[in-house]
């Protein structure tokens, strides 16, 4: 089955939004849909977007898993940004959470650091 998965956040001010996602994400968008609307494509049919929408801003939650989760949220960091919470469960796996300005959520996942699950 192929899957797609295109997953938007709600802002109430995009140019301060778009500028948060770029140092978030370390780019600028890969298409900007309208001047309202910008789409980061970060692997092959999965995309997240922003766009201005003030009667829904503050309330997206999304995870995104990823390879080499330590060399991301360096990556992060050296652009400014901190996590507002950071997690590691029972099975090893590590989570670090970041909130936009408007209050949306967005965070990186990486596996344990070791086979067996712990750190």
């Amino acid at each position: 089955m192929a899957l797609d998965l295109y997953a938007g956040i709600a802002v109430s001010d995009y140019d301060r939004a778009l500028a948060w996602y770029e140092r978030l994400l370390g780019s600028p968008p890969t298409s900007v849909a309208s001047a309202t609307e910008a789409v980061w494509e970060l692997a092959e049919h999965r995309s997240v977007f922003i766009e201005e929408r003030f009667e829904h801003a503050g309330h997206a939650m999304h995870t995104i898993f990823v390879d080499d989760f330590d060399a991301l949220v360096a990556q992060i960091a050296g652009r400014g940004l901190d996590p507002i919470e950071r997690e590691t469960y029972a099975n090893g796996v590590r989570t670090e959470t970041y909130r936009d300005p408007d209050g949306n959520e967005i965070g990186f996942g990486g596996a344990p650091t070791d086979p067996a699950g712990k750190r």
